[in-house]
């Protein structure tokens, strides 16, 4: 491996460390998630890439992918735009694949002023633990 690589690698690991230090999977249940999601009390965020979203995604949830949330948070019409589909009033349960770009978008998202709670489970788990999969487009 050049070196150039093992250091961005490296660093890389390092700055996911200090998130990961800072931020921490939410505590709720899924079954608190669901519910609070139905009462419209929170709202799910997937924060795949628009790729994975189009294999397939969580009904009701709102596609915010974590490459484009880290480079335009500080856009002023890109906060405008998150802040229509994601409201500041809810709690905003992100999740991914695997966990771990949930909490590297929380870290994202709590500088923006949300309330937000990283599921460690990844899209394939919350399938399984009963949230419905969206409807797939008719061809």
């Amino acid at each position: 491996m050049p070196i150039r690589s093992l250091a961005l690698a490296i660093a890389l690991s390092l700055f996911v460390s200090l998130v990961w230090a800072e931020t921490e999977f939410t505590k709720d249940s899924l079954d608190t998630v669901k519910q609070r999601i139905a009462e419209k009390k929170a709202v799910l965020v997937d924060v795949r890439e628009p790729g994975e979203w189009n294999r397939g995604h969580v009904a009701g949830a709102v596609l915010v992918p974590l490459g484009e949330l880290a480079k335009k948070a500080k856009e002023p019409d890109f906060v405008e735009r998150l802040e229509k589909s994601v409201p500041k009033d809810k709690i905003v349960y992100c999740h991914c694949a695997k966990g771990g770009r949930a909490v590297l978008a929380a870290d994202v998202l709590q500088k923006l002023g949300y309330d937000v709670r990283p599921l460690k489970p990844g899209y394939q788990d919350l399938l399984g633990a009963g949230f419905p999969k969206a409807n797939e487009p008719k061809k």
